[in-house]
């Protein structure tokens, strides 16, 4: 099986387990004020590995699922023998960096929580992106309609302002940072350890789009 299958399996057991158990809920749940005073550093990837209900659970590990694949068979070019290894960093990573704002702006606010792995599966649908510019994508129940690189922007940004209203009960600023972090860590670790220069990849796929 793949890596990505692997991660989808013990994603859905865990959440699953967490969503009859509340203890293992609370035990496992992004909780900044405990993380700060009681130095529970795990729950930054704890948390990506448990989800509020069955929607939020199925809406991730199908963006995933359907990001995953690709990216794993594309890092197995990039990287050889060791594409794996690096998939999985870039994942687990993940689910830490895009945490870190969170935890800033709410190591002081008991009542606050964040679960779920949103942040890491940006990270992987944005390096998906990245690496193929000119895939169609939809927005939610919309048809894929849009190209890839036209969608990432329009998402950034409307990721951006709902992070700064702060409102809604979802922690975009999660979805923000781990968009970004997945394509830093894809351009970062392509240029030095791969040697593929990415970036000059995605300018050409788009100028092939518009036939230059």
């Amino acid at each position: 099986m793949s890596i990505t299958l692997y991660i989808t399996i013990i994603t859905v057991v865990i959440s699953i387990a967490a969503m009859y158990n509340d203890n293992l809920m609370d035990k496992l749940i992004f909780h900044p004020y405990t993380v700060h005073e009681h130095n529970e550093w795990y729950r930054f990837f704890s948390s990506g590995f448990i989800h509020a209900d069955f929607m939020h659970l199925a809406f991730n590990m199908f963006s995933f699922y359907m990001f995953g694949d690709y990216v794993e068979q594309y890092f197995a070019m990039i990287f050889g023998t060791t594409g794996a290894r690096f998939y999985i960093i870039l994942y687990i990573s993940a689910l830490l960096v895009c945490l870190i704002p969170t935890y800033l702006n709410h190591f002081k606010q008991y009542h606050y929580r964040s679960l779920g792995a949103s942040g890491a599966v940006s990270a992987i649908v944005f390096v998906g992106i990245f690496l193929q510019p000119t895939m169609q994508i939809g927005f939610f129940i919309i048809p894929p309609i849009i190209p890839g690189f036209i969608f990432g922007p329009i998402y950034l940004g409307l990721t951006a302002y709902l992070s700064k209203k702060g409102q809604g009960g979802i922690n975009h600023s999660a979805h923000l940072w781990g968009s970004i972090y997945g394509v830093v860590f894809l351009i970062v670790t392509a240029h030095f350890i791969g040697h593929v220069e990415v970036v000059s990849l995605f300018i050409d796929q788009i100028k092939a789009y518009f036939g230059r």
